[in-house]
């Protein structure tokens, strides 16, 4: 089949590396214009445009992908097939009519649940035992269209969003391996409605989403710093400076008022939360290196002994 594919962010180029051998025609790539990246912020292409380059993939990257001679491109390499993945922008209907056969998106969570950005972190953040990735329709209500298939796996112990994004990246071409296979195989591919009593939404996530509330229970609190590792972050308040936390750290039985600290030793910094604590193992406080527990405690153990909000 003749097949377009839209994406920017990383977590795409393993299922692109898959569809370029697959034996479909690419007939092109739609990737996002190269972003300054870094401190020194050097202009840096989406890792799939070079994959589409290596390839001799014809490859656009409109500003906005509703200008006209962007759809004028899409409209001409006559895709019956177009596979949106964690591409980064609002697709026009125009364009959702562009294709003979269907404009399909690969969206990393199980559907209804976590429809939006962060749908990586949402159910780590829930404390769910498994996510996994839902091929849908395109529609113009976000994540809303009929799920064509779907492939599950189970979230780790202590997984992080990082490593979760990362094994996520790997089972996608499975994914889209199905649902291309649906529609080599049926005339015409409906799909299943989600459930719309059964939706949540998880937005786009800032850094300041990382803020560390120490009145909710220790579980919440650790599942939190797990699901938001590496982005955004999660940090608390010491003397009116960020002190960023990150994973592991370890849920206690250990009570007090939240945000008070319950002990310093060799094993971490005991903080109170609403139900239990959490003891601390690596932190950076604001303009330092990342640091372990005892090398903060070194520092700074009589701003420690008030408390972190």
């Amino acid at each position: 089949m003749r097949i377009v594919f839209m994406a920017t962010g990383e977590i795409a180029e393993e299922t692109f590396k898959w569809l370029l051998k697959s034996g479909h025609d690419v007939c092109g790539l739609v990737t996002q214009p190269d972003r300054p990246v870094g401190r020194k912020q050097v202009l840096t292409a989406p890792g799939v445009k070079t994959l589409a380059q290596d390839a001799d993939i014809p490859v656009i990257q409109p500003e906005k992908v509703r200008e006209a001679s962007a759809l004028t491109q899409i409209k001409d390499w006559e895709p019956e097939i177009i596979v949106v993945m964690a591409y980064g922008q609002i697709l026009p209907q125009k364009l959702i009519d562009i294709p003979s056969r269907a404009i399909i998106n690969l969206h990393a969570s199980l559907l209804p649940k976590y429809r939006g950005a962060s749908c990586i972190q949402g159910p780590l953040k829930a404390g769910d035992s498994k996510t996994g990735w839902s091929v849908i329709h395109v529609e113009k209500k976000l994540d809303a269209g009929n799920v064509i298939c779907q492939q599950e796996i189970e979230i780790s112990p202590q997984e992080t969003g990082g490593e979760l994004h990362d094994r996520l990246a790997q089972c996608a071409p499975a994914a889209l391996e199905e649902a291309l296979r649906i529609f080599e195989n049926q005339d015409v591919v409906e799909g299943e409605k989600q459930d719309e009593a059964a939706t949540s939404y998880v937005p786009k996530l800032l850094r300041d989403d990382g803020r560390i509330d120490w009145n909710q229970t220790a579980e919440e609190i650790e599942r939190l710093i797990r699901a938001y590792h590496p982005w955004p972050g999660t940090f608390a308040m010491l003397k009116g400076k960020r002190l960023k936390i990150f994973p592991p750290t370890e849920i206690s039985s250990s009570s007090g008022k939240p945000g008070e600290c319950l002990g310093m030793t060799h094993e971490g910094i005991g903080i109170a939360c609403a139900q239990g604590s959490l003891v601390l193992k690596n932190l950076q406080p604001d303009g330092s290196r990342r640091m372990t527990a005892q090398e903060v405690i070194a520092g700074r153990a009589e701003a420690l002994q008030a408390g972190l909000e």
